[in-house]
């Protein structure tokens, strides 16, 4: 067994090549229910990874081999639902935090919200998708589930050359909205988000730089936001009267420094996304959307792949918003 281990609070993370399996039955939070064994086949970069192997108070149990994401083949299970070399899909639920996730070439899961590998999606791809793309897709959803149409208007996505932000711009635009996309990194990504599907750019500091005034020019149908604070709080006072606001992220900071005046004045809805607990049903439905929505060449376009020896030195380029698009970790590498 490989593994990616965090030993303990400060510890700093390393690979072990040889991790003795007993790891899995280390600390009673990281297996407390975990009744599904798997393989792990592939599993994916997130910025929360790249928090938990900085030590920026991700990890919540140790020791604790990190990953928010898995694709496995179910190797044991006492769990009704899932049999000898059923294919899987994990996101979230708390692994890479508090139970052992997805870093390691084996695990051991609770049942609840595995997700059965759309068959076609190969595990490479579901993990392209992983977290990123499984929060872009719960967001759509809640602009949908809201009634946004494309004929609304534009929509905006902030933090648009990361995970979740291209996945997000290319559902958007898939469906036929117009998606303005927010990036820091100005004509460096143009050609890429355009590419996703994004219709115009703007330079983050338009809606990020400081906070503006309560209500401002009325701007967006609806946004996917994946920073918080400040870029959140302009983002919320330009869009549109009944529009809705789809949040995620708090890259910028967790603060919300705004007033009541969109919502009571314009109708403005915020809507939060939380891939971590998503309920199975929710899940399901957000898998199914990508398998059935997002375009298979496109994602294989915006993704890389680095290998398990890789992923503690790709903490800070990720953390720093070197890396765009998606990043699979071939756990045999």
């Amino acid at each position: 067994m490989r593994a990616v281990i965090i030993e303990s609070k400060g510890a700093q993370p390393r690979l072990v090549e040889d991790a003795d399996p007993a790891l899995l039955d280390a600390t009673e939070d990281a297996t407390e229910g975990a009744t599904v064994e798997l393989d792990v086949l592939t599993s994916s970069y997130n910025y929360k990874d790249g928090m938990a192997l900085a030590g920026k108070g991700i990890v919540r149990s140790f020791p604790l081999i990190p990953g928010i994401d898995l694709i496995g083949r179910v190797t044991a299970s006492s769990a009704d639902a899932w049999d000898t070399g059923d294919l899987v899909v994990l996101n979230g639920d708390g692994i890479g935090e508090s139970r052992h996730g997805g870093f390691a070439t084996r695990a051991r899961v609770q049942p609840d919200a595995l997700v059965r590998l759309p068959a076609t999606l190969s595990p490479e791809r579901a993990a392209a998708i992983g977290t990123a793309g499984f929060t872009a897709m719960l967001a759509v959803l809640r602009l949908q589930d809201a009634g946004l149409v494309p004929e609304d208007g534009d929509v905006l996505v902030t933090g648009a050359s990361g995970g979740a932000g291209s996945i997000a711009i290319a559902l958007l635009a898939a469906r036929g909205y117009r998606v303005v996309a927010s990036t820091g990194r100005g004509t460096e990504n143009e050609e890429y988000l355009r590419q996703l599907g994004a219709a115009e750019l703007i330079d983050r500091d338009e809606v990020g730089a400081e906070p503006g005034k309560p209500l401002q020019s009325q701007r967006w149908a609806g946004a996917i936001d994946g920073v918080g604070s400040t870029t959140l709080a302009n983002v919320l006072a330009q869009t549109r009267w009944g529009g809705t606001v789809a949040a995620f992220g708090l890259a910028q900071g967790p603060d919300l420094p705004t007033t009541v005046l969109p919502f009571i004045l314009r109708q403005v809805t915020l809507a939060g996304v939380n891939s971590v607990d998503a309920p199975l049903p929710l899940r399901q439905r957000a898998w199914d959307a990508l398998a059935d929505e997002l375009d298979l060449d496109l994602l294989d376009w915006m993704t890389s792949t680095i290998g398990l020896s890789e992923v503690i030195d790709y903490a800070p380029r990720i953390l720093g918003g070197k890396v765009r698009g998606r990043t699979v970790v071939d756990v045999a590498l």
